[in-house]
């Protein structure tokens, strides 16, 4: 069976919301490039910075959080992915929920890059005290 590059992605969301951090990063490519909107920063390229600078702090942060995609569009080694982060803030008990747009670069079976747009007022607003 052939897998595509859906495949791959959803297997990405399946991964995180089954708390398989390691299986979530060893569908990255080595080199991967990850852009993310809000305040988490990601300093190089690769799982490593991708764990450190995202994975790590978001579940120090955030006492849940899921990633709920809703549709996907797929065009060539690109898929779009349109959903809702859904999380509850560990400092302020506020939940947010932020409509995203996740757009994806999957080559040969690996995750190359990864671009975020989310709404980062709601994700604010439930940090705000």
């Amino acid at each position: 069976m052939t897998t595509t590059p859906r495949d791959v992605v959803l297997d990405f969301y399946n991964k995180l919301a089954a708390g398989d951090a390691p299986g979530a990063l060893g569908l990255m490519a080595p080199d991967i490039e990850w852009v993310t909107m809000w305040h988490y920063k990601i300093e190089g390229r690769g799982p490593g910075p991708v764990a450190e600078g995202l994975f790590k702090p978001l579940m120090a942060e955030w006492t849940s959080f899921s990633l709920v995609p809703t549709e996907f569009i797929a065009e060539g080694e690109t898929i779009v992915s349109l959903g809702d982060f859904r999380g509850v803030h560990g400092a302020t008990g506020k939940t947010s929920v932020a409509r995203y747009a996740h757009v994806w670069t999957v080559k040969d079976g690996k995750i190359a890059r990864f671009r975020q747009y989310i709404d980062t007022l709601a994700v604010a607003e439930a940090r705000r005290l």
